[in-house]
């Protein structure tokens, strides 16, 4: 198949549902793939030569949103000062403060358990909306010790805030909406944060309200409000998809189940598989600085970059068999939580979270209802599923 029969297109349909037979065409075909005004990577070696490179920027969505927005508005900046956009020196800065709060997610393991036991003793089928969904809005609400006013009204805002990920999608409807939603999420943790300064705890948000450098800098309130809206939306939908398409998988892939069942230990590596064999973050974005070279073609500065993280993770010249499922497998280098400056800060407690769901449902056999599973259409980036109608078994 020659380079000019494969075309990248994301919105049609039958993508959508198998993004993977795509990738291995372009992969093969035309890995360096130019369309829609932009480069288009495939292969693994490409994709993480431009995450760990420090001449390709992650500023190109604050930038795209800053055209449609008035300067002065608090949504700009928090496109300017977030960890997801910033590149260094002040991406440095923000990440050696905000490390510190989020050591120790490993002991947030009983929280993570005490969560996921009570939404699956209230499932009702649906593992999405009864259990994938609420969980990683339940486990930050717990973990930054939201008042009840505020942890309620979280999920919403955080649904309407993620379109800064994607501003291409947004309308003009949607800009004043998420322009508003942002002003009311800061407005609601400002008390929050005031008290946690005046009365710390081992909260998330009285971390970020304590870290501090030697040389005395610290994290002001708006980003001490702005990495915990950030957690929310960059740690939210993701984790939902990283659950779902784990039992997904184990569903389609029976003998994988089974070898779980019998080894719960393996839960673990079964969620890293998930992260490498159908990634929840399918792509992000660069934007080139400087005039250079990836896989033999010409990137000139000013050049968008989409890194197809999800095909990366199947290019066969790293991942034997690359398409089969196998929670027994060696995933090391795998790119669905990023790589480099911009490595992915939350990702140890998404495993977390998911590795927990795996443990408790090791031993309850799930089956599919008759109904297929639905994917989600609202995002381009994300790939995870809206609905999982199962039948269950308790222990």
């Amino acid at each position: 198949m020659t380079a000019t029969r494969v075309r990248f297109n994301p919105f049609d349909a039958g993508f959508r549902r198998d993004p993977y037979p795509l990738y291995h065409r372009l992969r093969d075909a035309d890995p360096v793939h130019r369309t829609l005004g932009m480069w288009v990577l495939t292969r693994h070696a490409d994709v993480r030569e431009v995450l760990r490179g420090r001449t390709f920027s992650a500023g190109l969505i604050p930038a795209q949103v800053e055209r449609r927005l008035d300067p002065g508005t608090r949504i700009v900046r928090l496109g300017r000062t977030s960890l997801v956009f910033t590149d260094n020196p002040e991406h440095a800065r923000l990440r050696g403060l905000v490390n510190r709060a989020f050591t120790g997610v490993v002991d947030l393991r009983p929280m993570v358990e005490r969560i996921t036991d009570d939404l699956l003793g209230r499932a009702c089928g649906d593992m999405i909306a009864d259990l994938a969904d609420p969980l990683p809005v339940r486990v930050l609400c717990a973990w930054m010790d939201l008042p009840m006013d505020v942890a309620g009204r979280v999920a919403a805002w955080t649904h309407d805030i993620r379109f800064l990920l994607e501003p291409g999608l947004m309308k003009r409807n949607d800009v004043a909406r998420v322009t508003q939603v942002v002003d009311d999420f800061v407005v609601a943790l400002e008390p929050v944060i005031a008290h946690r300064r005046a009365h710390p705890g081992d909260d998330l948000i009285s971390r970020l309200a304590a870290a501090g450098t030697g040389g005395g800098d610290r994290l002001a309130d708006e980003e001490v409000a702005f990495v915990a809206i950030m957690s929310f939306v960059a740690g939210h939908e993701t984790t939902t998809s990283l659950i779902g398409n784990a039992l997904l998988a184990l569903l389609r892939y029976p003998e994988q189940a089974d070898l779980l069942r019998g080894r719960p230990e393996l839960a673990g590596a079964a969620v890293r598989e998930t992260l490498r064999f159908d990634s929840p973050l399918q792509m992000t974005k660069r934007l080139a600085t400087r005039d250079g070279e990836i896989g033999g073609r010409a990137i000139a500065a000013g050049d968008q970059i989409l890194l197809c993280l999800a095909a990366a993770n199947r290019d066969p010249a790293v991942f034997a068999d690359p398409d089969a499922f196998d929670v027994t497998r060696d995933t090391t280098g795998h790119v669905a939580l990023g790589d480099g400056l911009h490595g992915c800060l939350g990702g140890q407690l998404a495993q977390l979270q998911a590795q927990v769901v795996l443990e408790r449902l090791a031993s309850r056999p799930l089956r599919l209802r008759g109904e297929p599973p639905e994917w989600q259409t609202h995002s381009q980036i994300v790939r995870g599923l809206t609905r999982l109608p199962v039948t269950w078994g308790r222990a």
